[in-house]
C-alpha cells in the first residue's frame, strides 16, 4: 500500500509561533498561563498544553485573574476591547495573533474608520471572524457565501478568515459586484491555506482513501475535509491515528492513501498515522520521518535567510537558498538610488542575508528583500538608541501638521514641530530632503505600529553651547555685527549673533517713533546691528539699528531754517499744543495758541492724528532739540 502525504502538512507559520510562545512564556514566568480561548483547534495539542500548565480561558473568566497573572491571545485574535480589559486588569499580555490576522484587523480598522462598511468573508461562529468584527465596532456584515447579502451599503471594504476556501471568496465577490459599485477587496485568505488546499485537492484526485487529520472544531481542517470529499468519496476526518479504522489499513483493496492534515495539527499526530498504516514498522519509522523532516523545510513570509548570488543582471540578483526554488532579489529591494549599477554593488558567489516578503511569485521564484532587512535593524537600532544621547542621522521626507516625518534606513521617524529647532518655525517645508541629526525619545511598539519619535534639541542645545561660549569671549561693545532675526515681542526683537541672543529693544530700532518690532521687522530678517553693550556674566547682550543711522537732530538748524513753510504728519497731542512728525526722529511742536485764529480749548478739536499740515517754522534749537511751528501763520485769512 502506497501512502502520499500531502505537501506543506501540519502546522502551518501562525500555529507553530503560537504554539512556542506559549511553552517559552510558560517557562519564562514558572506558572500557570491562561490562553483566551483554547490555543489552536486541536484537542490533542490542547491536552498536552494543560499538562506543561497552560490553560484555556473563556472572556467570562477574566473577571477571576488576578493581577500579574499571563494571559496569551491564541493565533486567531481578539477583539480591539478585550486588550483594554486585560491592560485594566493589569494583566500581562502576550500576544500570539498570526501576522496574517493582525493584518487584516489593521485593514478593518483602517478603513472602518475611513467610512467602509466592512464585509468578513467566513464563518460568523469562528473566533477569527469574532475577533476581526471587533476591530470595526462588530459592525461587519458576515457571508459565507453571499447567499445573504442583501441591499449592500454604498462604499465596502472585503476582507476573508484567513482558513477560507478560494471558492467561497469568489462567490462572494460575485455577489459584490452585481450589487456595489464602489468596493476595495483584500483576499486575505493565509498562503499556507491556499498551499494545503490546493495540494489536498490534487491529491484527493489521485487515490483510493483520504486521511484528513486535525481537529474536528478545526475550520481549516473541515475546508480540506470539504475539499477532498468531493474528489474521493473514501474521505475521511479524523483526530488522530487512534480514529483510523482498521478495515481501511487491512484492505487488500486499496493501494493508494493520501494524508493530509489541518494548520493545528502537528508533525507527530501526522507520522503517528504514516506509521501506523505503514505495511512495514521499521521501514515507515525510516523513510517516513525522513520524508516528514524534508517537507518540514519552509519558506516563511518574514524570515531572514542567507543566499548565495548565481546570477546578477542590471534589474535583479538570483540566490541560491537551499530551498526547491531559487530566490529573486529585485533591484527596488536592493537600493533606494535608482542609478545604483546592480553589477557593481554584487557579484556571483556573494553570501547575501535578506528577508522573504513573498513565497513564490509568478514565475516560481521566492520574493526577498534587503531593505526590508535593514528596515528591521534600523527599528533594532532605534529602540536600543531609544532614551540614549546616540546622534543619529535622518532624512526629512515630508512636513506634516505638528512635525516632521523622516526616515532611518527604511523606518519612519516623527520630530515634533517643537523638537525641531531651539525656536519656534512657521514653515517646517524647508527641511525637506535636509539630513539632520537626532536622538531617539521615544520608542513604542504597539498593535497598530510601533511610534519612534526623534529630537534635535539637546543636540542644538549642545552645539549652541558651544558656540555661545566662543561667541561670548569675541564680542565687543561699540561694534558692528550682523544677525538673524529669531523672536519677535512687544518690547523689541531679539536676534541670533553667531549663536547669542541679543536683545534689540523697540527704542533701538529707528529714531522715529515705532509703534511694535513687526512693523519693520520679520522673523528670519539678516540685519546689521550696533553692540550697545556686553555684559558677560549675565550673558546680555544689547543691540540698536538706530546708532548705525546718522542723529536726525544733526545740521537739524540748516535742515530747517526759521522762517521756512514746512508739510509735515500729527502723531500726537498734549493739553498745550500737538507734535508734528517732520522726519523720523524730529518731531516739532505748535502750541495750541498757534493752531488756529480762533480760540481753542484742545487741539484735537480742529486737528486729527496722522493730518497733513503745513507750518511755519517759528524756533529751532539744537541743543535742546526743539522745533516751533506755526499753522496760522500760513493759514489764509
Amino acid at each position: 500500500m502506497k501512502i502520499i502525504l500531502a505537501d506543506k502538512s501540519g502546522f502551518c507559520f501562525g500555529v507553530k509561533r503560537a504554539v512556542e510562545e506559549a511553552v517559552n512564556t510558560r517557562k519564562k514566568f514558572q506558572k500557570n498561563i491562561y490562553t483566551l480561548g483554547p490555543l489552536i483547534h486541536n484537542n490533542n495539542v490542547v491536552k498536552r498544553l494543560e499538562n506543561k500548565g497552560i490553560f484555556s480561558i473563556e472572556e467570562k473568566d477574566i473577571d477571576n485573574l488576578k493581577e500579574g497573572d499571563v494571559v496569551i491571545i491564541r493565533s486567531h485574535g481578539v477583539p480591539e476591547y478585550i486588550y483594554t480589559l486585560l491592560e485594566n486588569k493589569k494583566i500581562n499580555v502576550v500576544d500570539a495573533t498570526c501576522p496574517y490576522v493582525s493584518n487584516i484587523q489593521k485593514k478593518v480598522q483602517k478603513y472602518y474608520k475611513l467610512g467602509y462598511s466592512i464585509l468578513i468573508v467566513g464563518d460568523e461562529a469562528h473566533p477569527e471572524v469574532i475577533g476581526i468584527n471587533g476591530w470595526c465596532n462588530n459592525a461587519a456584515i458576515i457571508s459565507k457565501d453571499g447567499l445573504n447579502l442583501r441591499k449592500l451599503p454604498p462604499k465596502l471594504c472585503i476582507v476573508s478568515q484567513t482558513t477560507e476556501k478560494q471558492s467561497n471568496w469568489q462567490k462572494v465577490l460575485s455577489a459584490v459586484i452585481e450589487q456595489c459599485k464602489e468596493f476595495i477587496a483584500f483576499n486575505t485568505i493565509c498562503s499556507a491555506t491556499e498551499v494545503r488546499q490546493k495540494s489536498a485537492d490534487d491529491i484527493s484526485k489521485k487515490v483510493d482513501v483520504m486521511i484528513v487529520l486535525g481537529g474536528k472544531n478545526s475550520s481549516n481542517t473541515t475546508k480540506l475535509y470539504e475539499i477532498c470529499r468531493k474528489n474521493c468519496k473514501s474521505t475521511i476526518h479524523v483526530e488522530n491515528s487512534g480514529e483510523i479504522p482498521d478495515n481501511i489499513i487491512r484492505s487488500n483493496k486499496i493501494k493508494t492513501i493520501g494524508v493530509t492534515a489541518g494548520a493545528s495539527t502537528p508533525d507527530w499526530i501526522i507520522k503517528e498515522a504514516i506509521l501506523k498504516m505503514s505495511d512495514d514498522k521499521n521501514l515507515a519509522l525510516n523513510e517516513q520521518l525522513s520524508y516528514m523532516d524534508k517537507n518540514d523545510t519552509q519558506i516563511i513570509l518574514g524570515e531572514k535567510i542567507k543566499g548565495t548570488v548565481i546570477s546578477v543582471n542590471p534589474n535583479e540578483v538570483f540566490l541560491n537558498i537551499g530551498y526547491k526554488s531559487d530566490g529573486i532579489l529585485p533591484k527596488s529591494e536592493i537600493t533606494r538610488n535608482e542609478e545604483d549599477d546592480l553589477e557593481q554593488l554584487i557579484h556571483e558567489g556573494d553570501e547575501l542575508e535578506v528577508k522573504v516578503i513573498r513565497r513564490q511569485n509568478e514565475d516560481g521564484y521566492v520574493v526577498l528583500s534587503k531593505l526590508e532587512l535593514e528596515r528591521e535593524n534600523a527599528y533594532r537600532e532605534l529602540r536600543e538608541n531609544n532614551g540614549k544621547s546616540t546622534v543619529l542621522q535622518v532624512t526629512v521626507k515630508e512636513a506634516v501638521n505638528g512635525g516632521l516625518v523622516a526616515n532611518y534606513k527604511g523606518a519612519r521617524v516623527f520630530i515634533p514641530a517643537s523638537h525641531v529647532e531651539l525656536y519656534h518655525v512657521d514653515d517646517l517645508s524647508q527641511y525637506i530632503n535636509k539630513e539632520l541629526d537626532v536622538n531617539i525619545i521615544e520608542f513604542k511598539e504597539e498593535k497598530r505600529g510601533t511610534r519612534i519619535v526623534a529630537s534635535r534639541r539637546e543636540i542644538l542645545r549642545t552645539e549652541r553651547e558651544k558656540m555661545e561660549e566662543k561667541t561670548w569671549n569675541i564680542l565687543q561693545k561699540d561694534t558692528v555685527v550682523e544677525g538673524e532675526v529669531r523672536r519677535l515681542t512687544d518690547f523689541g526683537a531679539f536676534v541670533d549673533v553667531q549663536g547669542v541672543d541679543g536683545l534689540l529693544h523697540v527704542s533701538e530700532l529707528s529714531w522715529g517713533r515705532v509703534g511694535k518690532p513687526s512693523d519693520v521687522l520679520k522673523i528670519g530678517d539678516k540685519i546689521k546691528v550696533y553692540i550697545l553693550d556686553v555684559d558677560k556674566e549675565k550673558k546680555k547682550l544689547s543691540l540698536s539699528i538706530k546708532k548705525l543711522m546718522e542723529d536726525p537732530w544733526n545740521n537739524v538748524d540748516i535742515k530747517y531754517p526759521v522762517g521756512s513753510v514746512v508739510l509735515g504728519k500729527v502723531v500726537r497731542f498734549a493739553n498745550f499744543g500737538a507734535f508734528v512728525e517732520l522726519e523720523p526722529g524730529v518731531d516739532a511742536l505748535v502750541h495750541i495758541s498757534q493752531i488756529s485764529h480762533k480760540r481753542i480749548d484742545k487741539p484735537d478739536d480742529v486737528l486729527e492724528i496722522g493730518q497733513e499740515i503745513k507750518a511755519k517754522i517759528l524756533e529751532v534749537n539744537k541743543d535742546n532739540q526743539k522745533i516751533a511751528l506755526s499753522i496760522k501763520e500760513v493759514d489764509e485769512i
